[in-house]
């Protein structure tokens, strides 16, 4: 055999289309060519593969190689190729015989002396292959991440000798084993609503927001607790479905800090800091990595001081808020990413912070009031579901003199789980996630309703997405009461819930 056809992965986004590489192996003058498209590192692995083959014991061939990695109009990046290539040159120089090799797929980087090297996108990669009905050869440290996925044949190596082996039937790799997973509890699973004083509506919006999957802006004066309710919002959150976990998962996998497994089924909770590029929000760079929204996916998003976000970054979140997806468009590719997060983003009233606080220590103008708020667009707060105002609780109920009887997030979880399972077996999807003519079949109201509601679009001059959102969030509220109808009273909770439409 002069020629050698064997099969792997590059990386798109969230996908891994697949790349066939082809080594053909002739008479002539010695020379390694790689083509295909491919960038620095891949270039750089024709120095890596012939060491790690002569420092396995193989030979490297004193004749012209050429490796083709099709499909040739799509860029290949990073060193995962690095075993492929040398395995597919063992192949066509007959150095190993193998029957069965299109059953395969192979990812991993090469040392000099022939281990193997973790590789990005693991998890990916997987998927993709699972889909393709062939088995996977990677690097042990890859192979617990790649084994997440269920019903799928992971072989994990630590040199290019032991996979030849097992191609061969040499010595045969055991599968990697099923791993029980326990997903340590982050800070924010472990911070209970029974630490929240006072603040009632503000655990009553989290609740809604939670059951709905809403978003959520909390606005008052500095040390009301905006943080702290939102830091709490992960702990009445539903528990993540296989298929959830696997999507956050995938999406941490092809991101610079990797994945790590004690995040397994963990909502992710991504509070990145003001002074964050678009970029980096939204994704971007080359190739394209995601950004916080897409490493938020199925979790929460959480922007504290709001205004001091820069306009273009807030301006660029407004089309994902709308449909759950990313894409990044650069001059050689696309990519894109999901991007289904919660919003939940916090600020002050004014510059100094204290308007509306009982003390009265705000000396603001209405001018800088108004300059303040305007750098949130209007088009960006009407896609917010809900605005709530927190304010300062009394000293009594501050210091403990006042006793509160409070409520633990497991309470409210629980309510939370019975509202979502009503959804999920009513429409397959969660309230948030209504559109047309199923949001109009499920939130339907009687006359006097919609007359309430015309008046009230009438005085706060409410947008179609608005009035929409509002409906969203009443059906949920009557989830949460276990009713089948909307009632006026879900309405007028729901309308109460958009504090800043009232200027």
């Amino acid at each position: 055999m002069t020629i050698a056809i064997i099969y792997s992965r590059s990386t798109l986004g969230i996908k891994a289309p697949q790349i066939t590489v082809e080594t053909h192996i002739s008479k002539g003058i010695p020379g390694f060519s790689i083509v295909g498209l491919p960038e620095t590192a891949v270039k750089e692995s024709r120095d890596r593969v012939r060491s790690a083959i002569i420092n396995s014991h193989f030979e490297f061939p004193s004749k012209k190689i050429t490796v083709n990695l099709a499909p040739a109009d799509l860029p290949k990046h990073g060193s995962r190729f690095d075993l492929p290539i040398a395995l597919s040159i063992l192949a066509a120089s007959e150095q190993i015989i193998v029957e069965d090799l299109d059953h395969y797929e192979f990812a991993g980087e090469l040392a000099l002396t022939g281990n193997l090297r973790p590789i990005h996108a693991a998890l990916p990669f997987a998927m993709a292959c699972k889909e393709a009905g062939r088995k996977l050869i990677l690097p042990m440290e890859n192979a617990a991440e790649a084994n997440l996925l269920t019903d799928m044949e992971v072989y994990p190596a630590q040199t290019i000798g032991e996979v030849c082996s097992h191609l061969v039937g040499y010595e045969l790799i055991k599968p990697q084993e099923k791993s029980t997973i326990i997903p340590i509890e982050t800070d924010e699973i472990t911070k209970d609503f029974i630490d929240v004083r006072g603040q009632r509506q503000a655990k009553r919006a989290l609740e809604v927001a939670a059951a709905g999957g809403h978003s959520i802006l909390f606005f008052g004066p500095p040390g009301t607790g905006k943080s702290m309710l939102a830091s709490r919002l992960p702990g009445i959150l539903p528990d993540m479905s296989d298929n959830e976990a696997l999507e956050a998962a995938a999406v941490s996998s092809i991101s610079n800090q990797g994945f790590k497994l004690k995040q397994w089924c963990q909502r992710p909770f991504r509070s990145p800091h003001h002074t964050a590029s678009s970029a980096a929000l939204v994704g971007g760079g080359s190739p394209p990595k995601p950004g916080e929204i897409s490493l938020a996916h199925n979790g929460i998003l959480f922007l504290d001081e709001l205004p001091e976000f820069s306009r273009n970054v807030l301006e660029a979140m407004r089309e994902p808020l709308e449909t759950g997806v990313v894409m990044i468009s650069r001059a050689a590719r696309q990519a894109e990413f999901p991007a289904k997060f919660q919003l939940i983003a916090a600020m002050n009233p004014c510059p100094c912070g204290y308007l509306g606080d009982s003390d009265g220590r705000c000396n603001c103008t209405s001018e800088q009031v108004q300059r303040y708020r305007s750098r949130i667009s209007g088009p960006l707060l009407d896609r917010i579901d809900m605005h709530l105002e927190v304010v300062r609780i009394s000293e009594e109920l501050l210091t403990g003199l006042v006793e509160e009887k409070t409520e633990s997030s497991a309470e409210i979880k629980t309510r939370v789980e019975s509202s979502r399972t009503i959804q999920l077996c009513r429409q397959k999807t969660i309230n948030a996630n209504l559109q047309g003519a199923q949001l109009e079949k499920l939130c339907q109201i009687g006359r006097e309703d919609k007359e309430y509601l015309q008046a009230v679009i009438k005085k706060l001059k409410l947008s179609a997405r608005a009035f929409h959102r509002i409906l969203r969030v009443a059906r949920t509220i009557a989830d949460l009461s276990g009713l089948e109808n909307i009632e006026r009273n879900h309405l007028m909770e729901a309308v109460n819930f958009r504090k800043l439409d009232r200027g």
